[in-house]
């Protein structure tokens, strides 16, 4: 079973670090198999507001988007089809990694490139990229409500 610490403090009076509570619970005879930190992993990554979505010139299958991410407005290259303008999605901005490591184990550095020829200045990711599903079918797409932050958690 899987909980988070946080969690587990809405419904426990504890003051203990996670480290001390992972202790305290292996004493009392629970196994913690393992413990996930994921305070600065999701470094970088915010929401933005897709502003524009239009036809990659060179791609059939791309798209070229104009995002909000509450700083200033970058155009990104995506893949996805799942969104559309005026929507709220998750943008991992240039110099950052995703949270999910690459097939090969090593973290995946997101940098300004050109795909196709279009210049590109970060990534709208999906929660299997985030890693907190195992598939998806597109990026992850926010309720309108969802303010934009400077900070995706």
């Amino acid at each position: 079973m899987k909980i988070t610490y946080n969690w587990l403090r809405q419904y426990v009076d504890f003051d203990w670090s996670p480290e001390e509570l992972a202790e305290r619970l292996t004493m009392l005879g629970l196994e913690v198999e393992h413990m996930h930190h994921v305070g600065g992993e999701f470094e970088g990554i915010v929401v933005a507001q897709v502003l524009s979505v239009e036809k990659h010139p060179n791609a059939d299958k791309l798209t070229v988007c104009m995002v909000d991410d509450g700083q200033g407005v970058k155009q990104i290259v995506c893949g996805a089809r799942n969104f559309k303008a005026g929507d709220k999605v998750v943008l991992i901005k240039p110099g950052y990694a995703l949270p999910k490591p690459g097939p090969d184990g090593k973290p995946v550095v997101i940098k300004p490139s050109k795909i196709r020829g279009v210049e590109s200045f970060g990534m709208l990711c999906s929660e299997e990229e985030l890693g907190l599903a195992e598939n998806s079918e597109g990026i992850m797409v926010f309720a309108a409500r969802c303010p934009n932050r400077d900070a995706f958690w």
